[in-house]
């Protein structure tokens, strides 16, 4: 009796979760590579360091339980991009699992605040974000898993340890993710310059409800279906003659003034 023919698409998601479990990256930089040591949460797979930078990272190292490879620093022969700002030190992990989207916007750490960020691609303003979304107390940074920013060894760096507390989501699809997220009784404001109200006051009707701020990449800004499964689009009122804020900026802004609200 020959078995079940499994459909193409179930192939497809299993070898899609193989692949990932096999997928590894390097983290440099001396603040990245510390707090992915001192994570119990990240699987650390090879550490390499020049002796200066082992002298400065002892601690971390010892409670990792790794045993580096110590290497003269023009034997610094790891696969990072030439111009990466290595500062000796690069760490080989693999991505983190922070669980689902449920459980961390529901029972996770922190405000009832999360930020969607709809296709923004550059890591060095989603390191940003996650860096301020943990300042700020945020529970989860939210992007699609394509057409996003995946971890990298630059996002981290630019994110100054935020990769390894602060939970980043990679959805299959943004805008049901979303819908979720409204189902969990979160507000979701996206931002845009031509936004039909200003963010205080888009926050104050939100009252004392949970928030999901709602951003689009630099230039295109946030796509239609996206803009649609906001419950209200507002903008961040501007003084000067220029209204536009880097994507990253303005989720400072942002997310400072959702946390602050009365």
């Amino acid at each position: 009796m020959s078995g079940t023919v499994k459909p193409t698409w179930v192939v497809d998601k299993e070898r899609g979760k193989r692949a990932e479990a096999r997928e590894t990256l390097w983290l440099f930089g001396l603040h990245a590579v510390r707090d992915a040591l001192v994570n119990p949460n990240r699987e650390k797979l090879r550490l390499v360091l020049t002796k200066n930078a082992f002298d400065k990272l002892q601690e971390a190292v010892a409670t990792s339980g790794m045993t580096p490879e110590v290497v003269e620093p023009r034997q610094f022969a790891v696969p990072i991009s030439e111009d990466s700002v290595h500062q000796g030190a690069a760490l080989e992990v693999r991505p983190l699992n922070w669980g689902k989207l449920e459980e961390v916007c529901i029972s996770g750490k922190g405000e009832a605040l999360v930020v969607c960020l709809d296709r923004v691609t550059d890591p060095h303003n989603v390191g940003a974000v996650l860096r301020s979304a943990e300042v700020f107390g945020a529970r989860a940074v939210i992007a699609p898993r394509h057409h996003s920013a995946p971890e990298t060894g630059a996002l981290a760096k630019t994110a100054s340890g935020a990769l390894e507390r602060q939970p980043y989501l990679r959805v299959t699809n943004l805008a049901d993710s979303m819908e979720e997220l409204r189902g969990m009784g979160y507000v979701l404001i996206g931002l845009d310059g031509d936004g039909t109200v200003d963010l205080a006051q888009a926050l104050a009707d939100a009252g004392s409800r949970a928030v999901a701020l709602v951003f689009g990449a630099e230039g295109p800004g946030l796509r239609d279906k996206t803009r649609d499964t906001c419950d209200v689009v507002a903008r961040i009122p501007f003084l000067g003659e220029f209204g536009s804020l880097n994507v990253s900026n303005a989720a400072a802004v942002a997310l400072y003034a959702a946390a602050t609200r009365g």
